[in-house]
């Protein structure tokens, strides 16, 4: 083989080297992203069961108060549970205190024109006459969401996260709006602590998504300790 000829072989080995230690950069980094993601939604999920289970026992003497309150008042169911859509579009079913009357969903269609949510996507009335007396001081305190700590620990949910919608409701979301449904549902998120009902659709929405592009442990922490001033304070909540 001629100097030419071997200069020209170890020319193309040498790319050819140059190319594997390339692709085998790019696997591992491919291999620690994911191994950073997985283990960030590791001690996610880890966080979501020691506090809801913690929240549970804990907070039983509420949820027998609540209970107690809610039969006195009516006689009729304690809970209320309400098929919703979770992460990219599963449907769970998410459990609350009751606090409207037995056959409000029933009724709901004829509210519809008082409807105070400018898009129209989502149903909120301040003074909606469903809501028993037990319902309204449980909403105002966000006692009725108590029981939606069953569903973090089943893993439906999680703390930090969109509120989940009901599917009437998703099926009205535009392509960007369906966003909201990229992450797992949680209690609490952005607007939760910065306004909850008061906040428009288009703007709950917009809040939701800078959510998911920013998700992270810290951030999770930051919220649920913004929440509980927001709920003692009742702000946005009817």
């Amino acid at each position: 083989m001629s100097d030419q000829e071997l200069v020209a072989y170890w020319s193309r080995a040498g790319t050819g080297m140059g190319r594997l230690r390339m692709r085998l950069r790019i696997v591992r980094k491919r291999i620690l992203w994911a191994a950073a993601i997985g283990g960030a939604r590791m001690l996610k999920r880890l966080m979501d069961i020691v506090v809801s289970a913690a929240a549970l026992i804990l907070l039983s003497p509420v949820f027998l108060l609540t209970a107690l309150a809610i039969k006195i008042e009516d006689g009729g169911s304690i809970f209320f549970r309400q098929q919703r859509v979770g992460h990219r579009g599963r449907l769970f079913g998410m459990w609350k205190f009751r606090s409207m009357v037995e056959n409000a969903d029933a009724l709901k269609d004829q509210l519809l024109a008082g409807n105070e949510m400018a898009s129209g996507v989502t149903f909120k009335m301040k003074r909606d006459p469903r809501i028993t007396r037990v319902g309204r001081f449980i909403r105002k305190m966000s006692i009725d969401e108590l029981p939606q700590f069953w569903n973090v620990l089943k893993g439906d949910m999680a703390l930090v996260g969109p509120r989940p919608a009901v599917p009437r409701e998703v099926a009205q979301y535009t392509v960007d709006e369906r966003q909201r449904l990229l992450a797992k549902p949680g209690l609490t998120c952005f607007w939760q602590v910065g306004g909850r009902s008061s906040i428009d659709f288009k703007g709950q929405v917009g809040l939701d998504v800078a959510y998911i592009q920013s998700e992270s442990l810290l951030l999770d922490i930051k919220l649920i300790l913004q929440t509980i001033p927001a709920v003692l304070l009742g702000r946005g909540a009817f």
